[in-house]
């Protein structure tokens, strides 16, 4: 069933797509976009989605590492004009192929699984850099200053609430954790200023980089294939801008063995990481999801299973396997190595 029919209608004209179906999907992170599982009625599927945020940089990326042979990669359809997306109520809309039902998140992965994630990170890394890529995609990590202004922001809101906001339960409750790891925060607050300016001086070759290649990103087919998808966080950085999400450790709720670390290494094919360069990118991923991710936990005019959900986020961040912890462990290890 098509519930929303002025966005199907937009879909036939725009992209040639005559839709039967549209279910919403939800298992998304993202606030800022809708997405559906879209059906024709010959049986083909489709993710029909629309961004609000963000630019439309992700989609141009897909297309030209596509157009590259770069396996694990769904081309976006291109509407009649040719371009990529098109404007609906402000938003951008797009279509990309289903490629698969399975989200690696929810698994099995196979050891050839994790392979083949290796292969489609080192594949995407190895395609020449266009000169179209280089004008829209950002560095990776530059927007540190606003991550650090934000996390500073929320830790001076939490550390002094208003009373008011005390007596919601997840207000109060997050007031503390933040208060209990007020030392490790400010450890990386000070690390990833300190060493912003000795990243740009390092070596290292920027690469077109996913951004945000966890496995709730990576779907999983027949025959150990896989898909990254979601590009909307692509950026130019050296390649452990993505490897920080196989061995660094981000998603506390799925770690990666070092088993399956060596698997995706494997099929990575290279070993060079630099574990400075490393542990920069996990303090700033580390900063960035906290103080967000409490942002949606401590907003009393949002749905409460969307702030549970975003509460249960922050506890694992802070957990003895969460990215907090890993990126201030990540800091020391490659202290002593300087």
């Amino acid at each position: 069933m098509v519930q929303d029919v002025a966005l199907a209608e937009q879909v036939r004209t725009g992209f040639g797509l005559r839709l039967s179906t549209m279910e919403p999907v939800t298992s998304g992170a993202d606030q800022h976009a809708r997405l559906w599982l879209a059906q024709t009625a010959d049986g083909a599927r489709y993710a029909v989605k629309l961004s609000g945020s963000g630019t439309p940089a992700g989609l141009a990326v897909t297309a030209y590492l596509a157009e590259q042979g770069v396996p694990g990669v769904a081309a976006p359809l291109r509407a009649d004009d040719g371009r990529l997306s098109l404007d609906h109520d402000g938003r951008r809309l797009s279509v990309v192929p289903w490629v698969s039902d399975q989200r690696a998140l929810d698994g099995p992965m196979t050891g050839a699984h994790w392979r083949a994630y290796g292969e489609v990170l080192a594949a995407v890394h190895e395609v020449p850099v266009s000169d179209e890529l280089s004008r829209l995609l950002p560095a990776g990590g530059a927007a540190y200053p606003s991550i650090v202004t934000a996390t500073r922001a929320m830790a001076a809101r939490l550390r002094d609430p208003d009373p008011a906001d005390l007596v919601d339960p997840l207000v109060a409750e997050l007031a503390g954790v933040w208060s209990a790891v007020a030392d490790r925060l400010g450890v990386l607050i000070r690390e990833v200023e300190r060493r912003a300016v000795d990243q740009r001086d390092r070596p290292g070759s920027n690469v077109v980089c996913h951004g945000d290649p966890h496995l709730g990103n990576l779907l999983l087919g027949a025959h150990g294939r896989v898909w990254l998808i979601d590009w909307d966080d692509a950026v130019l950085a050296p390649p452990e801008c993505d490897l920080m999400f196989v061995l660094g450790g981000v998603l506390a709720f799925a770690p990666i063995t070092a088993e399956q670390q060596q698997a995706v290494l494997a099929g990575y094919g290279r070993t060079d990481v630099d574990p400075v360069r490393l542990a920069w990118f996990l303090a700033v991923r580390a900063l960035d999801d906290l103080s967000d991710w409490t942002r949606q936990a401590v907003d009393l005019d949002a749905e409460a299973a969307d702030r549970d959900r975003a509460a249960r986020i922050v506890r694992g961040l802070v957990s003895p396997m969460g990215l907090v912890t890993l990126a201030d462990a990540a800091l020391h290890d490659s202290d002593r190595r300087l």
